[in-house]
């Protein structure tokens, strides 16, 4: 059993003693301490909070617990019952809500779930307002409702389709086009909400080809739910098979989207982003953001046009602060995070869709054509396991400044730039190691430079 609770939420495992998985009570201990953290920023407001959940098994009765959680607390719950991470950060502002929860474990197993919490703009909370919600957490600092305060629930099933009609009134999302292309395209969404909200969305965009793998919501998770090569052998065979255009595949919160070619290769999870970014940045110039441990290629595509790159650390709420910092017009995370600020500050498969297979319609190629059209990289993952006793700052700070005659950034452990190729060294918040990125235009020369980081980092300790 497990539990881990964070600043961005508390995910677990189900089942379990007290405290040492995701229980009934560490549910309801959680979801009470977030409606008190809504109840002191919001004070003397009626508070509204919006509830969407994925498929998991799990889904109904921690969904259960929160929402009587928060009625309990007198806050009022719109409950949208199956749905997505990016709807439901969606629906918190247009409902004027002061936040929002979406029960998922994203990409992990069946036997996980969690609550993931936004702020008033359905955006996920800081690093400060986390801290603030473990503290009450840690306390137990609740006030619950008399009975004649407790909140009410109201159940909502129209999102889904708002949501589309959002990204249907993008003006870069070219409906027309996508019609006209008549593509064929197999989804893979893992047994979960993927498989209502996908091919939805495929149909409002005119894609009347569609082949449904693993699209009942059932929270049976057909294959590792994190959208990898490795798990994706079944969509691979399936587009042959049918000698489709395209394969899609999202994880069960539907905020990462993996694309797979008409050959059954695979596009790959860092270029979702970059192939994205290539149509937002032809239409509207502008700035992108990603972070640090993603493919330098964006960066490439990014500047070719004269245009500003940004870096930020790796979490999706600091790529977003990047991205308002720098005004910048697409950004993400090169697991298939796309975040489109058109539309809102959010990890969003369902946009990322349109916006790909409109780049697609105009492009006129195939889909391995257009992926052999970016620069060309792979990016290795390693780590160094270091004894208890090691200074891990110090270590990545003595690697710094060997590196001083190269372009370094230290916002999030050390990257170093060397020529076209990078490593990026951090350390693990809960564990003594150092994971260690490193990236180049092949897999040999990637692994490669990760080799020599390590044996120079032994040499250091």
């Amino acid at each position: 059993m497990t539990l881990i609770k964070s600043i961005s939420g508390i995910r677990g495992t189900i089942g379990g003693k007290v405290n040492q998985g995701l229980t009934p009570v560490d549910a309801v201990k959680f979801a009470a301490a977030y409606g008190t953290w809504l109840k002191e920023q919001h004070s003397g407001k009626k508070i509204k909070v919006v509830i969407g959940r994925d498929a998991r098994i799990s889904g109904p009765m921690i969904s259960d617990l929160v929402v009587s959680t928060l009625i309990g607390l007198g806050i009022d719950v719109i409950d949208l019952g199956l749905s997505t991470t990016p709807t439901v950060e969606v629906a918190v502002p247009l409902e004027q809500a002061q936040g929002g929860i979406i029960l998922t474990a994203s990409h992990n197993p069946k036997q996980w779930n969690a609550l993931k919490l936004l702020n008033q703009k359905g955006e996920f909370i800081s690093g400060a307002d986390g801290e603030a919600l473990l503290a009450i957490a840690a306390e137990e600092r609740f006030d619950f409702a008399e009975v004649d305060d407790l909140g009410i629930v109201t159940k909502d099933n129209s999102y889904m389709q708002k949501h589309i009609d959002a990204i249907l009134a993008l003006p870069l999302v070219d409906a027309k086009a996508i019609q006209a292309a008549n593509f064929s395209i197999v989804v893979d969404a893992v047994n979960s909400s993927g498989g209502i909200f996908v091919p939805a969305l495929l149909r409002a965009l005119g894609v009347t080809n569609i082949t449904e793998m693993y699209c009942e919501p059932t929270g049976h998770f057909p294959h590792n739910p994190e959208p990898l090569p490795e798990h994706l052998t079944d969509l691979s065979d399936k587009i042959k098979e049918l000698d489709a255009q395209l394969g899609i595949t999202v994880d069960p919160d539907v905020d990462r989207l993996a694309l797979v070619c008409e050959d059954g290769s695979m596009f790959g999870e860092e270029y979702t982003l970059v192939a994205v970014a290539d149509y937002v940045l032809t239409h509207t110039p502008g700035a992108t953001v990603s972070n640090l441990s993603s493919t330098r290629a964006l960066r490439d595509i990014t500047e070719d046009r004269g245009l500003i790159y940004s870096a930020s650390a790796v979490g999706e709420v600091n790529v977003v602060a990047k991205m308002k910092e720098t005004n910048a017009v697409i950004g993400g995370e090169g697991n298939g995070g796309i975040i489109y600020p058109e539309l809102h500050y959010g990890r969003d498969s369902l946009v990322g869709i349109a916006l790909f297979l409109s780049h697609l319609a105009h492009k006129k190629m195939s889909v391995s054509q257009l992926r052999d059209s970016y620069p060309k990289y792979t990016i290795s993952k390693n780590k160094i396991e270091l004894t208890p006793d090691i200074d891990v700052d110090q270590v990545l700070a003595f690697m710094s400044l060997n590196y001083v005659h190269e372009e370094v950034d230290t916002t999030d452990g050390v990257k170093i730039y060397i020529g076209k190729e990078w490593v990026h060294l951090r350390k693990s918040n809960t564990e003594p190691i150092i994971r260690i990125y490193s990236e180049s235009e092949n897999e040999s020369k990637a692994n490669e430079l990760a080799e020599r980081i390590i044996r120079e980092i032994k040499a250091l300790i």
